[in-house]
């Protein structure tokens, strides 16, 4: 009640987050999957200069990191691009599809994880005899995912300074192996170190062609620090605190890219590279034969396996969210009684996982999720623009004008087909969108009928 001094305040969250935690976070958030699992898809698309589309990627990224950064600097809440494409447009349908987008390329992220989680890596492990059974694997590692989904994640940024290292853990020993064998000439007798290879493109198409559709892929390896925005709220001073962490981590992790990429495929051939859902373990068993494989192997699943569970969390999540906020039908924002999760929601975004990990490789479902976030990352950049008439009485990050602009047309260049993108990618990507309209659409439909009917008003 208005004047009421006894009304109890809405607790709000907890500024847990300093620098140092948010700089690990976005660490742990952008290494993953791709640089584990589609380092040889990326090869295969580029050939021999695998650096060159992990480079552009970068550019394309801290582009739009910087308009993030602005969004973030003056609207410090969680939320994220529907937050800021709803205050730029205030078109519902847009923000709508915005959010349906992110929680599509979470399903599609989680998907190509239990594909590589299927793959040479878990071979490695348990013999060849799996091979036959990659897709029985990847889904029931879904399935796995979604009960530990279900039963409850209680995750904190601490927790994931662990994550993170032990995933850094895996790619030092790339590094280091790598260099040290590169530089002494210590790697295995089987291996022909070519440095030639670095400048050498993919024969079959022109050098232009190979970068961008190679890009096109290698994005996915730079998304995740748009995760980090949603950690605004539980962050001490988001203002001061993610332009430094953001750029610091970026920048961290396309070294560890780049150097990653340089070794590879100094060391291994680009089309043993291409065959492979586990090329960094090949990397290491030519510079390092004598390390037991089985170790490598250990620490490239538990890395899959992480990206893949923050993503169906997220996913579910943002299902639960805009069903709480009735833009798709209510059932899906059930929470269990019991475990006090959202159960609907991640069976749904499990199943769709399911159907997207039996039809599609590993190449498109990562070259999907790039596109999605891309599409995404485009309408973000041109919210920056539009937002600079909205004034905030707190200094804050300001990217130059050219930036957002410069951002706004490469994203969008890198998810049209001019970067050449296979039509399947469209394809899977309007079925998601679909999927979401078909939602929304039904609930715009019961919730008319609802209330044109008196006596369901108020239930």
């Amino acid at each position: 009640m208005p004047g009421d001094s006894t009304a109890v305040p809405t607790p709000a969250l907890k500024k847990a987050i300093g620098p140092r935690l948010l700089l690990f976070f976005i660490i742990g958030d952008i290494l993953g999957t791709t640089i584990y699992a589609l380092t040889g898809e990326v090869a295969g698309k580029v050939g021999g200069a695998l650096w060159v589309p992990f480079l552009v990627a970068f550019v394309v990224a801290v582009l739009t990191a910087c308009s993030y950064l602005e969004l973030v600097g003056k609207y410090p809440k969680a939320g994220g691009a529907p937050l800021y494409v709803h205050k730029a447009f205030g078109v519902h349908i847009l923000t709508f599809l915005i959010a349906f987008a992110v929680m599509s390329s979470g399903i599609t992220s989680a998907s190509s994880a239990a594909q590589a989680f299927s793959g040479d890596y878990l071979e490695e492990i348990v013999g060849e005899n799996v091979a036959g059974w990659s897709w029985l694997v990847a889904i029931g590692f879904l399935v796995l995912l979604s009960l530990v989904n279900f039963r409850g994640v209680s995750e904190s940024v601490r927790a994931n300074v662990v994550l993170t290292c032990v995933e850094l853990s895996g790619l030092a020993i790339v590094i280091l192996f790598g260099g040290y064998a590169l530089l002494t000439g210590t790697h295995s007798a089987e291996v022909d170190p070519d440095p030639g290879r670095l400048v050498q493109f993919d024969p079959d198409t022109t050098p232009l062609l190979a970068v961008t559709s190679a890009t096109a892929l290698a994005f996915f390896a730079m998304v995740g620090f748009e995760d980090s925005v949603n950690m605004a709220e539980e962050t001490k001073n988001p203002t001061k605190s993610f332009p430094k962490a953001l750029l610091l981590g970026m920048g961290i992790t396309v070294t560890i890219y780049l150097l990653v990429a340089l070794i590879t495929s100094t060391l291994v051939p680009t089309d043993t590279l291409a065959e492979s859902d586990g090329p960094l373990l090949l990397v290491v068993q030519a510079a390092a034969p004598w390390f037991p494989p089985v170790v490598f192997s250990l620490v490239a699943l538990f890395a899959v396996t992480n990206t893949a569970l923050i993503n169906m969390m997220m996913a579910s999540r943002l299902v639960y969210g805009m069903a709480q906020e009735h833009v798709i039908p209510s059932p899906l924002g059930v929470i269990h009684p019991a475990r006090r999760t959202p159960w609907v929601a991640i069976l749904f975004t499990s199943l769709i996982a399911v159907i997207l990990v039996s039809s599609l490789d590993i190449g498109d479902l990562g070259s999907t999720t790039s596109l999605l976030l891309l599409a995404v990352f485009t309408v973000v950049n041109v919210a920056v623009l539009v937002l600079r008439r909205d004034t905030v009485p707190h200094d804050h990050f300001r990217a130059p004008t050219w930036v957002p602009v410069l951002g706004a047309l490469s994203c969008a260049f890198f998810a049209s087909p001019l970067s050449g993108r296979p039509s399947t990618e469209y394809v899977v990507a309007g079925i998601l969108l679909g999927i979401g309209l078909l939602f929304w659409l039904l609930n715009a439909v019961i919730e008319r009928r609802r209330s044109s009917d008196p006596s369901k008003l108020g239930k």
